[in-house]
């Protein structure tokens, strides 16, 4: 791989980071919202949720404008809207407005993060491609950690909203760079048949090392096609492999974001301090870091489907342990680890699954969509989970509900792959 696809790998892992941050920064932040509007568990769940429905928003209505308009362009246009949502977090006077707030920011995220991953995909070469994917997917656990311990320092010296302010200026000074340094995607520009066209293929052809070419290649058939970009996604060859895909996304991602939002209030409920609840986040990051690099290593070798089902049954037995020894802080980071670790690994897989269903010319509404619906599912889980514990649930009893989910997504991933085959 030539120096500017290391660089386009590189900028992906950083933006990712920055999704990680500004989208799990309300997980540690939470009960200092909390305070400050004196929400009840059912209305901080919706701002928990907020994020999430317009990170579904922007997967589904933002995302897919790549196709059309370029993947360098929606994520300069993603980072815009990332930005402003960030800053006026930090500043808004009530819950309605800041949710206002969180969801703009979730409308860029879900945005960027398809682009991101199309973008990775695409760059990168057969042989490193998965080892890629998941170094990307590494980057948004990597960001929550920052998250996290950035929010205990800002917090304790400055108030929550600073935490939010710092995410808005970083994610602003990116957008320059990105406009500077990011090369749009060769396939995407190989798919276009605009004048310039070929003098832009040609200059990141020349950025890459590689000779020019005189002319631009012919489009597939399925490329050439005027067919809606959606309708293509239930074309006959792949239509299985689209709904199997969706429900494999949105349930694990529905076990994702209720273990990531709730897991340090729940542990600071049952008696740790805010500190020891911001530690259990941490722990389940960093087990995520670990998990997304594992996953890139072993696919190398082994069936990236089975793999995925694996990490995902492994991510159900540590979520049942610590639905029973959350309350010893010990045992509990170590489990939270463990449960970063298959769960990341498992989604790590997916999004590297993903690219590969979809052909160059719907492969961003493809991703868009999929990613969307599980947003969907990702939403859903903080409202549920708060809803449950204003009906008096208990913690270990959440666990062990949003566990059944990982086994749905399980199965579904099994399918995909002979789905996939079976395709005429």
């Amino acid at each position: 791989m030539s120096g500017t696809q290391k660089l386009v790998v590189a900028f992906a892992i950083v933006l990712h980071m920055l999704d990680g941050f500004d989208i799990l920064v309300m997980s540690f932040t939470a009960t200092d919202i909390s305070a400050t509007w004196d929400l009840s568990a059912s209305q901080l769940g919706v701002l928990l949720s907020s994020g999430l429905i317009g990170m579904a928003l922007g997967s589904m209505f933002l995302a897919p404008l790549a196709d059309k308009f370029g993947r360098r362009n929606l994520i300069l246009l993603s980072l815009s809207f990332i930005t402003a949502g960030m800053l006026l977090s930090s500043v808004s006077q009530n819950m309605v407005l800041f949710g206002v707030m969180r969801l703009l920011t979730g409308f860029g995220i879900g945005g960027i993060l398809v682009n991101l991953t199309v973008i990775t995909a695409e760059f990168t070469s057969d042989k490193w491609r998965t080892l890629c994917l998941t170094l990307f997917a590494s980057g948004f656990p990597l960001g929550a950690i920052l998250s996290g311990g950035i929010a205990v320092v800002l917090i304790a010296d400055f108030g929550w909203r600073a935490v939010f302010l710092f995410g808005g200026i970083c994610s602003g000074v990116m957008i320059p760079v990105v406009y500077k340094l990011l090369p749009e995607s060769l396939d995407y520009l190989l798919g276009q048949r605009r004048p310039g066209t070929l003098e832009k293929v040609n200059k990141v052809l020349g950025r890459m090392g590689h000779q020019p070419i005189n002319e631009l290649p012919e489009l597939p058939a399925a490329q050439a096609s005027n067919e809606s970009k959606l309708r293509q996604l239930f074309s006959a060859n792949i239509r299985r492999s689209t709904l199997l895909f969706w429900i494999a996304i949105f349930a694990v991602l529905f076990n994702f974001y209720f273990v990531m939002s709730w897991t340090p209030r729940l542990l600071t409920a049952a008696g740790l301090s805010a500190e020891q609840g911001i530690s259990g986040g941490v722990a389940l990051n960093l087990g995520g870091i670990i998990g997304s690099l594992t996953l890139g290593y072993l696919a190398a070798f082994l069936n990236l489907q089975r793999l995925i089902a694996v990490f995902m049954l492994l991510a159900i037995v540590f979520t049942v342990a610590f639905s029973q020894f959350y309350t010893e802080l010990i045992i509990a980071l170590v489990l939270a680890t463990g449960i970063g670790f298959m769960l990341n690994a498992a989604i790590a897989g997916l999004f590297a699954l993903g690219p590969s269903l979809y052909p160059v010319s719907i492969r961003s509404t493809g991703m868009g969509w999929a990613i969307g619906v599980g947003r969907v599912g990702a939403l859903i889980s903080p409202i549920v989970a708060g809803s449950l514990l204003d009906k008096g649930w208990e913690t270990a009893s959440l666990y062990n509900l949003f566990a059944v989910s990982l086994l749905i997504s399980m199965v579904s991933v099994f399918i995909i792959k002979r789905a996939a085959s079976q395709a005429p």
